[in-house]
């Protein structure tokens, strides 16, 4: 099944236009999925609105979600919300096969910080297909930080898109460590005038794991801003794809965008591709992009190491130390603390 396909197409001796994953089971009946808990003051409903995706990561996919979606969650953001709101979603023996439709709702002048994870509570084969929205009004402010604790067996396909009026903020971190295959297409339509968009991403993986990372921005404001960071590390046989695109559209004058994505390889077997692009329809913007992919260095492995700690301690502090730019912006400390150990066990 082809995948996540680029914006823009490129050499296809890169491999990296899009996602061809062989074998792949779609789950043939989609049952109830039940061990969902919603914690916080907001307004919920499944009163899902008709939609389709600029984007997103395939017909086929985009169709399960709208015709066999076994959660539908709309969250109406009505004024501002002083505590998380909390989506947890933990898979189980009697809720393996998840599909999801999610629609954020941010009215004019209200704010809110969502959580939404995704957790596999045994080592059983997990499913997910989940579609996230979010449709910032005026001066609205959203946080959303979505976890995949996924076991490394199980299959993470997932598609977010925003919509961000004048001077709306929408911000999302994204920590993506499960998942044989975990593919994400992230689009956001940065419209409205003096709006704002940052996405913070952390990824990690081993074994044969393969993350497809897909992120897109069309800036239209003026004096918009967008800005995109990927922090990774992958050990043993595992994959990444990382695809970034920034596009200045005509208009968006004085508008700014960047975009930085980072590897650190744990294994030589490890493998890292990036694609970072920036297009541009006006002069009177400024756009940068950088991509880096390299090796734990010896000298900092033997300085740690020289300190008492074993080979694998030293690789767990340096990842800490690669990702802690991102995780100290998640002000919720029992979530932050989950993810630390969640590293720690996943580099054991």
């Amino acid at each position: 099944m082809i995948l996540n396909e680029t914006p823009i197409r490129t050499s296809k001796n890169f491999n990296i236009n899009n996602i061809n994953i062989e074998n792949l089971e779609f789950p043939e009946v989609i049952d109830v999925f039940e061990n969902i808990e919603v914690i916080g003051n907001i307004d919920v409903s499944n009163d899902i609105s008709d939609f389709d995706l600029k984007y997103g990561l395939g017909d086929i996919i985009l169709e399960q979600v709208k015709t066999k979606a076994n959660q539908k969650l709309r969250l109406d953001i009505n004024d501002n919300k002083k505590d998380d709101i909390e989506l947890n979603f933990n898979f189980d023996s009697e809720n393996k096969d998840l599909i999801d439709n999610i629609e954020i709702n941010a009215k004019k002048d209200c704010s809110a910080s969502i959580i939404i994870k995704y957790k596999s509570n045994d080592s059983r084969k997990n499913f997910h297909n989940g579609i996230i929205r979010v449709l910032a009004e005026e001066n609205s402010k959203v946080n959303v930080i979505v976890v995949n604790l996924m076991n490394k067996v199980s299959n993470n396909f997932i598609s977010i898109e925003n919509n961000i009026n004048e001077n709306a903020d929408v911000n999302f971190t994204i920590i993506d460590f499960g998942g044989k295959n975990s593919v994400t297409n992230y689009y956001s339509n940065v419209e409205g005038d003096f709006s704002n968009n940052s996405l913070n991403t952390i990824y990690l993986g081993n074994e044969d794991q393969l993350f497809d990372l897909n992120y897109i921005g069309e800036v239209k404001g003026k004096k918009a801003n967008i800005n995109i960071e990927v922090q990774g590390a992958l050990a043993d046989k595992a994959k990444k794809h990382f695809k970034g695109t920034i596009d200045f559209k005509k208009g968006c004058k004085k508008a700014t965008g960047n975009e930085n994505e980072s590897c650190l390889l744990l294994s030589d077997s490890a493998r890292s591709i990036a694609l970072p692009v920036l297009l541009c329809s006006e002069e009177d913007v400024e756009g940068n992009h950088s991509s880096s992919a390299g090796k734990a260095g010896e000298k900092e492995l033997f300085y740690i190491m020289s300190r008492g700690f074993s080979l694998k301690e030293a690789m767990k502090l340096l990842v800490r130390a690669r990702f802690n730019k991102i995780l100290e912006n998640i002000e919720n400390e029992v979530l932050r603390e989950e993810i630390l150990n969640e590293i720690d066990r996943r580099l054991d």
